[in-house]
């Protein structure tokens, strides 16, 4: 059992940086679906847009954005509390990526699309091809998520296990 690598928590850190740059992205996007313009102030810009402007859905991907991030950059900083396997830390690492990415960019097209993405053939919300896609899109964060969870439970373990010593 190692610590784990220094580049892979830096890597972790990154995307959970990555995933915050895209939350603001979308923070500014539903901004100005609210005011269907673009409008910065005290700039002279005031252009009209026309974004679907389902504010929950917004919220929605904005959160997940922040949430993930926050979650991928815990785990990169907590690696050094972790001992895991070589091979368990590259399953953490992209059980970490497919959870952290697919778990938020999907929203973003819930947003645009006015979907939920929650039952195959849209369930109570509204169907469409839209929908589906991403509907499958969430299957593989579902499975890594666990993954995740799980050897970072574990190797948090294995290290408390091995301080008590």
């Amino acid at each position: 059992m190692t610590e784990m690598p220094t580049r892979m928590r830096a890597l972790l850190f990154l995307n959970g940086t990555g995933l915050f740059i895209l939350a603001i992205s979308i923070g500014w996007i539903w901004f100005f679906a609210l005011l269907n313009a673009i409008v910065l102030w005290p700039l002279p810009i005031d252009i009209p847009v026309s974004i679907p402007d389902d504010g929950r859905a917004w919220r929605m991907a904005h959160m997940e954005g922040i949430t993930q991030g926050l979650l991928l950059m815990a785990i990169g900083l907590g690696g050094q509390f972790m001992r895991l396997t070589p091979k368990q830390y590259v399953w953490l690492f992209w059980s970490s990526l497919v959870t952290g990415w697919l778990f938020t960019v999907p929203t973003i097209f819930n947003a645009i699309f006015g979907t939920r993405g929650l039952a195959f053939g849209g369930g109570p919300f509204k169907a469409g091809l839209a929908n589906d896609v991403i509907y499958l899109f969430g299957w593989p964060p579902v499975v890594a998520v666990h993954i995740m969870l799980g050897l970072t439970v574990l190797g948090l373990w294995r290290f408390l296990k091995a301080e008590k010593g």
